[in-house]
C-alpha cells in the first residue's frame, strides 16, 4: 500500500508542478514540437532535438518490461505503456501505482513480446541513444540552460527524462526474477547508470521462458500443497 500512494503521490506532484508551477509555454511551442517531428530541425538546439527523440526511446524501453509484467495484473499494461509514447512518465504513474508484483510470465509470447525480448532489439535501441546523445552534446548548452528555464515544453522534457531513469527499477526487480536472473551487483549497475543502464540490460538479458497455463497452474498447485 506504501508503494501504490507512493507512485500516486508523485503523479499528482508531478501533474501539478507541470501545469502550475514549471514555466509558461513559450508562443513557439507548437512550431518547435511540428517541426521537430518532421525532421525540420534548422535553427534547434541538437540537445533539445536528442532529448525530443531519446523521450521515443524511453517509453520502448518500458514496454519492453511493463507488457511483460501486466501478463499477470489485474489491469493491462499496453495502455499505459502507449500512452507514454505521448506524455512519458505521467501515463506510466498511474501503471506502476496500481500493478501488484509479478515475478512470473503466463502463457506464451505473441509476435510483439518476442520482437521486445529479443536482444537484437536491445542493441538497436543502444545503438540509436548512442547516436543521438553523441549528437546532443554538440548542442550549446547555455541556450538549452535558458530554454530549460523559460519554456514549459522544454522544463517538463527534461524533468520526464530524469523521471524515467528513476522510475526503471521499479519494473526492473520483477523482471529480473521472471528470468531467473538473481544478480544484485548487476541490478545495481543498471539503476546507477541513467538511460544506458537499461539499455545495456535490455541487450544483454536471457529469453524469457514460456509457460503454458495449465502447467504454470499445476506449478502453483504443487507449491500450495
Amino acid at each position: 500500500m506504501t508503494r501504490k500512494i507512493g507512485f500516486g503521490l508523485l503523479w499528482l506532484g508531478f501533474i501539478v508542478y507541470a501545469f502550475f508551477l514549471a514555466p509558461p509555454d513559450r508562443p513557439d511551442t507548437f512550431e518547435l514540437i511540428k517541426n521537430l517531428s518532421i525532421g525540420q530541425w534548422q535553427g534547434i538546439n541538437p540537445l533539445v532535438i536528442a532529448l525530443f527523440y531519446i523521450m521515443g526511446i524511453w517509453p520502448v524501453i518500458y514496454s519492453a518490461l511493463a507488457l511483460f509484467d501486466g501478463r499477470g495484473q489485474k489491469i493491462r499494461a499496453w495502455p499505459f505503456a502507449s500512452a507514454s509514447f505521448a506524455v512519458g512518465a505521467f501515463a506510466l504513474l498511474p501503471y506502476l501505482a496500481l500493478r501488484q508484483p509479478n515475478p512470473q510470465f503466463q502463457g506464451q509470447k505473441n509476435a510483439v513480446l518476442k520482437l521486445l525480448d529479443s536482444r537484437v532489439t536491445g542493441v538497436g535501441l543502444t545503438i540509436a541513444t548512442a547516436i543521438l546523445v553523441a549528437y546532443g552534446l554538440q548542442g550549446n548548452w547555455s541556450d538549452f540552460a535558458q530554454q530549460w528555464q523559460t519554456s514549459r515544453f522544454i522544463h517538463v522534457m527534461s524533468l520526464d527524462f530524469a523521471l524515467l531513469c528513476l522510475l526503471f527499477p521499479a519494473l526492473l526487480t520483477d523482471d529480473m526474477a521472471r528470468r531467473d536472473w538473481k544478480n544484485p551487483a548487476l541490478f545495481w549497475l543498471i539503476t546507477l547508470i541513467p538511460l544506458f543502464g537499461p539499455l545495456i540490460y535490455l541487450s544483454v538479458r536471457p529469453s524469457l521462458p514460456e509457460r503454458e497455463l495449465d502447467t504454470l497452474s499445476s506449478q502453483q498447485q504443487t507449491v500450495t500443497n
